[in-house]
């Protein structure tokens, strides 16, 4: 029964109890926070992700303005290894990172009402400096490529500065992507440069892996967007909602580990998430590191999958059990049946530790379940969880919770329909049809957001259809909920900056996992009022048919939206009468010397 005071202990744990309460506890043992990191990370390493975290909260800074800062925090912690007694020596990490923001000379002069923070208390005074992070930094230059000779000669002479400049260049266009994944890119750029800067066609070469880089680049750009969706999880919906999600996927991921050891590596992912969320690049960094050598300590209690990982440097380990694959599960795994439902003492074991109970359920069934996104069986737990709630009370429990399994399987059912009509539709009519189908249903579902916005939720949804159609089929589910999410999410973080109409604020204020089926089941906004009638919503020009085939494809799906938003009620007929016209049209049109006055006639 420990593991279930642990686990009840660790569910209920406050989400308001501060974040220097929670590191003072891991720190314990060492008086001097700062210490203890340098003395884990190592100079080079801890000099890197000093420089990250700078870069992220000065976006404005140069390189070399921020190095001075490194500087100052990296000699505080060799004082402090040296005698952890000395003046700062206790301080936590953020705290000293702010105060050198915070001695920036005219810091105001370039980021204005941002030095107000400064006047604020840890940790209000974190949460403002990181309100004033900029995602799309529009004030920095594109990065320019210097030549391959150029490159080499610097990586040999200036190794450290040209992995630093590397290291900023990334972290302070991504101010929100955490330190293992900007420091994965920095090797594989140095991997890059030390094979091609061996090569007799060097240019060829980092030509070849720069691509890499670039494919490697667009994937942290996505994974950047589910670390914030992550963190929004933790911020908005809380503790207790981050450990179930994360429950359910270290079970999955981890079928053999015992329950224990699954609940614990919760804890501690947790409490790494919470450091990397607010912008403690150096904590997050450390404390990723430290669960990842908790998990080669024990590979062969937790998985299989997770030893070759263990023999890679610290950056590369961590990367690499994240996205190493699930292990398979154990044989002959009992049915849950005559635990969760046959059992005539269920109640008293609910009833008797709620928490601990329902977290149990999730560890169990999620490791027979690989196949389920996190997301379902957060649903399907929460649908166990109120069918307990209301049969308890009864005279009868047993027989009132005997149908369970039908009522949750609901939940697998709906999830499996939508994928099936959903990859039907795309592998049958091809990725435009599919496209211009999601346009004319989120078009009817929020008609107020703009055509532009519009069309990139549809091309992000069509996206998550070629990834995950084209998966093996027990891939399928898992990988079409869990990226839809990210999609909905940020429809959810738009709704909050600007609101959008009162179905979309309903369904972002559902539950954490009922978020897709509530925006999948969401029908037209009857309440919407189209703008003035405007000509420029539909202006044919030569353009149509000149243009490159993308970009002719992006106007006519601009189009069918701007169509939908002057008629959100027209049906599906009225819409293929309209769609063959315009074909039709185009077919004409295209062909003729004077395109624009055939356009016009038509």
């Amino acid at each position: 029964m420990k593991w279930l005071t642990l686990i009840s202990f660790i569910v209920l744990l406050s989400s308001a109890r501060s974040r220097n309460l929670q590191r003072t506890a891991r720190d314990a043992d060492h008086k001097s926070p700062i210490a203890h990191r340098f003395k884990d990370l190592k100079e080079e390493t801890f000099k890197a992700v000093t420089m990250i975290t700078f870069a992220q909260y000065l976006q404005r800074c140069s390189y070399d303005g921020l190095s001075k800062l490194v500087k100052d925090v990296v000699d505080l912690a060799q004082q402090c290894v040296a005698n952890e007694d000395a003046p700062g020596c206790t301080k936590p990490v953020p705290t000293i990172i702010l105060d050198e923001i915070c001695q920036v000379d005219k810091l105001r002069d370039s980021y204005g009402d941002m030095a107000d923070c400064c006047g604020k208390a840890d940790p209000e005074r974190n949460q403002c400096f990181l309100s004033f992070k900029v995602h799309h930094p529009d004030f920095i230059e594109p990065y320019v490529r210097p030549s391959a000779d150029v490159i080499c000669q610097e990586y040999k002479d200036q190794r450290v500065q040209l992995m630093g400049q590397f290291i900023y260049t990334v972290a302070r266009r991504n101010p929100f992507l955490h330190a293992p994944m900007i420091l994965s890119l920095a090797v594989e750029y140095e991997n890059a440069l030390k094979t091609c800067c061996a090569e007799s066609d060097v240019g060829a070469c980092l030509g070849a892996k720069v691509q890499q880089i670039e494919i490697m680049k667009k994937r942290a750009k996505t994974t950047d967007q589910k670390l914030q969706d992550e963190c929004k999880m933790l911020s908005k919906f809380g503790e207790r909602t981050f450990q179930a999600s994360k429950l359910a996927r270290m079970s999955q991921k981890y079928p053999k580990a015992p329950f224990g050891e699954i609940v614990k590596m919760v804890q501690e992912v947790k409490n790494a998430y919470r450091e990397c969320c607010e912008g403690d690049m150096v904590d997050c960094l450390d404390d990723w590191s430290e669960l990842m050598a908790s998990v080669c300590s024990k590979d062969n209690v937790l998985s299989s999958k997770a030893k070759p990982c263990c023999e890679l440097p610290t950056v590369e380990r961590i990367m690499c059990i994240i996205k190493a694959d699930f292990d398979e599960k154990p044989d002959n795994l009992p049915s849950l049946v005559e635990k969760y439902v046959q059992d005539k003492e269920v109640c008293k074991s609910y009833e008797g530790n709620h928490d601990a109970f329902l977290s149990e359920f999730i560890y169990e069934y999620s490791r027979r379940h690989p196949e389920l996104s996190t997301q379902l069986i957060m649903r399907i737990t929460k649908g166990y969880e109120t069918l307990l709630d209301k049969c308890c009370k009864t005279d009868n429990p047993a027989a009132c919770y005997g149908n369970a399994v039908e009522e949750l399987n609901k939940h697998v059912k709906e999830a499996e329909d939508l994928v099936k009509t959903n990859c039907e539709m795309y592998n049958t009519h091809g990725e435009e049809e599919f496209l211009k189908g999601i346009l004319v249903r989120y078009t009817k579902k929020m008609p107020q957001v703009s055509t532009e916005t519009l069309f990139e939720i549809g091309k992000k949804m069509t996206a998550v259809g070629h990834d995950c159609c084209n998966a093996p089929e027990e891939r399928r589910m898992s990988c079409s909920e869990n990226n839809l999410n990210v999609v909905i999410n940020e429809m959810c973080s738009r709704q909050e900056s600007n609101p959008i109409n009162d179905q979309v604020a309903q369904c972002c204020n559902e539950i954490y996992s009922n978020r897709r089926p509530c925006f999948t089941a969401m029908g037209i906004d009857t309440k919407y009022v189209p703008q003035p009638f405007d000509p420029m919503m539909f202006n044919f020009d030569d353009k149509m048919c000149s243009a490159p085939p993308a970009e002719r494809e992006a106007g006519q799906m601009k189009l069918l939206i701007n169509l939908i938003k002057r008629k959100p009620q027209m049906t599906e007929e009225q819409l293929k009468t309209i769609a063959d016209g315009f074909s039709a049209m185009m077919a004409k049109c295209c062909k003729q010397s004077d395109i624009d006055s055939c356009l016009g006639e038509e």
